[in-house]
């Protein structure tokens, strides 16, 4: 047993095992670069770098491989194996040591952030508030009551349980104690609503003389516009069918027991933590041209009682209750001159936001320690009599 042990530390910490796993994060990159220009970067991103095994298409023949995901993490058993607990622990590689738990503290940032953080983006005009940002590519199905007063509570259905959602086999979603059931009975990643008419052959239901056209995904992730056909089942066996799009100007209502409930199809929202205002923004173009130089955008942040005001730039993000606000971009990019503008900030909530930046402090600390180290040894060789 211990033997086994030996032999499996021994080849897991082996610098030949460094070099394969160096030479496919090579290999995924490159082919990943080579699919961007086919299917775009989001879904090349969650194919080669997300995954821990893959199919890449060469030619018609699929080729099984290791996900960058799967061969990081074997970095880092190898890093911790052969860089830490194996090495000689003495002066002379206390540099590389250090060294070595840089680079392990910079891989583990990049597993944090793949698996707990989220990104999106919040666009204001002048004037506006908001206190949640929305994904760029993932939806939730909003199931929202009204109250006397007017006020919804909702009720938010993630992505990840209706995308696979189909004819053959709809998704049953659990609304609690509503009188009523739902299911998601097709997803489209990507469609568009047609009025249904003579020169259309349709396989999907058609509601009120509209259905749901699918459409290709398009490579820019962020374009596509998702549409479901949901069903709404009362407690009595009643059953409504409905059509939700996610560009639609309102969201399905719907009248049940004398109660008024709505769904809508929608960005996945994730509450800020504070509200942001923008009260001013401001950009600067090329001289004789109409290509923006510089933007940036004033903004009161509210955080309980306290309220304040400061400046987010193109290279100055707002850093507030673990988020990094960036001024992302524009629009409208044809406004006419005295027409408002709005806004976009890019938002990531990322736990390790700083642990890259740590992680090459102690990298940079452990190499200046062991070549410094070289250094001085081969100075004082040098000085010495012969």
């Amino acid at each position: 047993m211990r033997r086994a042990f030996d032999l499996a530390l021994r080849g897991l910490s082996s610098l030949g095992l460094s070099c394969v796993l160096l030479i496919l994060l090579g290999v995924l990159t490159w082919l990943g670069t080579l699919e961007q220009t086919r299917t775009g970067l989001y879904e090349v991103q969650r194919k080669y770098f997300e995954s821990f095994v893959l199919f890449h298409d060469a030619g018609g023949v699929s080729i099984p491989l290791p996900g960058a995901n799967l061969v990081m993490c074997v970095l880092f058993v190898n890093l911790l194996a052969g860089g830490i607990v194996r090495m000689r622990r003495d002066a002379s590689t206390a540099g590389v040591l250090v060294a070595h738990l840089g680079i392990v503290v910079l891989l583990a940032s990049s597993f944090v952030k793949l698996n707990h953080s989220t990104e999106g983006h919040v666009t204001l005009y002048e004037g506006q508030r908001a206190a949640h940002y929305q994904s760029y590519y993932r939806w939730e199905l909003a199931v929202l009551e009204y109250g006397a007063d007017g006020r919804a509570l909702e009720r938010v259905v993630p992505h990840a349980a209706f995308e696979k959602a189909s004819l053959d086999a709809p998704v049953a979603i659990d609304c609690g104690e509503l009188p009523f059931e739902v299911r998601v009975t097709h997803f489209f990643a990507n469609c568009s609503p047609l009025p249904k008419g003579p020169m259309f052959e349709v396989d999907v239901p058609v509601v009120d003389g509209v259905f749901l056209r699918e459409k290709p995904r398009d490579p820019t992730a962020e374009r596509n516009i998702a549409g479901a056909y949901v069903e709404v089942r009362e407690r009595s066996g009643a059953t409504r069918t409905g059509v939700l799009w996610g560009a639609q100007a309102a969201p399905w209502r719907l009248e049940l027991g004398g109660r008024s409930f709505a769904l809508d199809l929608r960005k996945e929202r994730y509450p800020l933590g504070f509200t942001l205002a923008l009260v001013d923004f401001r950009k600067e173009d090329h001289p004789r041209m109409n290509l923006p130089r510089s933007f940036e955008s004033d903004v009161e942040v509210r955080e309980g009682e306290a309220e304040r005001a400061l400046t987010i730039s193109m290279n100055e993000p707002l850093r507030t209750a673990g988020l990094v606000l960036y001024q992302a971009s524009w629009g409208p990019s044809n406004a006419r001159p005295g027409q408002a503008l709005f806004s976009t900030f890019a938002v990531v909530r990322n736990p390790a936001d700083q642990w890259p930046l740590v992680s090459c402090i102690v990298i940079s600390l452990g190499l200046v320690w062991h070549f410094g180290r070289m250094l001085a040894r081969h100075v004082r060789r040098e000085v010495q009599p012969a």
